[in-house]
């Protein structure tokens, strides 16, 4: 029985990283968490423990610190995840492709009587901003997204004419809670885009798209927000999604004398439905690589 050594890939997990741009009295800041991994010629370290072509991952991590130092900063992270990128591969010739994630975690400035803070922020709930940006030689992809994009709508959603079992007790409704935590990937096409710009727009599509549709089911949502995406985003391919019916019960109040007229309901963390999708161009180009180290579903 032979053996060899397969697909690898190696680095600097969950590096945090916080700059704070001080150019003017008024500070902004920008927090992030990169995860830097390289391939390349990598045989003899697992192999036979030759570390000559094995970039140390502690090196990984204080180039993440110094770039952002020597590039002004992070910018957009899909272009500070790019540069990373090429910076591996173009600088250490035996390092062929590079993997470079990053989430975002937003700030917002506290608002005092005077107006907003110049240096003082408070962490914002909203949702995290991801980017993997896969480099293979000379052949990048860009993938992007948000998650934990937590939404609901307290009435315009039904779910009726499902098939009924000797195992269904979920009784039809023509007027529910519809709630969900968005997880959205999408793949662009190119790399040379404003991302912070499309990042915004397609975030305000799909809550736009959430808000507006009248739902039948979660599925007819989905398809519906990337729907609205592909339509104003040429550059974007695909988009997927992975959403979670965080399903709120109405309340039997009857035991109380109590009417409940769709107005209290329990709120069930577990167990949830689980609706995952693609919504694609039917011309998008090949997505090659591009999903390849894009952990899960989305």
């Amino acid at each position: 029985m032979g053996i060899r050594l397969g697909d690898n890939q190696y680095g600097k997990a969950e590096v945090r990283l916080v700059h704070v741009d001080r150019q003017t009295d008024v500070h902004r800041i920008k927090d992030v968490n990169v995860t830097s991994q390289l391939r390349g010629d990598l045989e003899d370290v697992h192999t036979v423990g030759d570390n000559a072509k094995c970039l140390p991952t502690d090196t990984q991590k204080n180039t993440v610190y110094a770039k952002a130092r020597e590039w002004g900063g992070v910018g957009a992270v899909e272009d500070f995840a790019l540069r990373l990128a090429r910076h591996f591969v173009d600088e250490h010739e035996y390092v062929h492709g590079a993997r470079q994630e990053i989430e975002e975690y937003s700030w917002e400035r506290i608002v005092t009587s005077d107006g907003p803070h110049g240096h003082s922020f408070v962490r914002n709930g909203a949702e995290t901003r991801t980017t993997v940006v896969t480099k293979d030689g000379n052949r990048e992809w860009v993938v992007s997204g948000f998650t934990g994009l937590t939404v609901l709508k307290s009435t315009g959603s039904e779910f009726h004419g499902y098939p009924k079992t000797r195992y269904t007790t979920l009784p039809e409704t023509t007027d529910r809670i519809l709630a969900t935590d968005v997880t959205a990937r999408w793949r662009y096409v190119g790399t040379d885009h404003d991302f912070d710009k499309a990042y915004a727009s397609i975030r305000a599509l799909c809550l736009e798209a959430f808000a507006n549709t009248h739902s039948l089911a979660l599925q007819q949502t989905l398809f519906q927000m990337g729907s609205a995406v592909l339509e104003a985003h040429p550059e974007v391919a695909e988009i997927r999604f992975s959403m979670p019916n965080k399903h709120h019960f109405l309340v039997d109040l009857s035991p109380f004398g109590l009417d409940n007229p769709n107005e209290v309901f329990f709120a069930a963390d577990r167990p949830y439905g689980k609706i995952e999708a693609v919504v694609e161009r039917d011309d998008a180009p090949e997505p090659g690589d591009a999903w390849k180290t894009v952990p899960g579903f989305v």
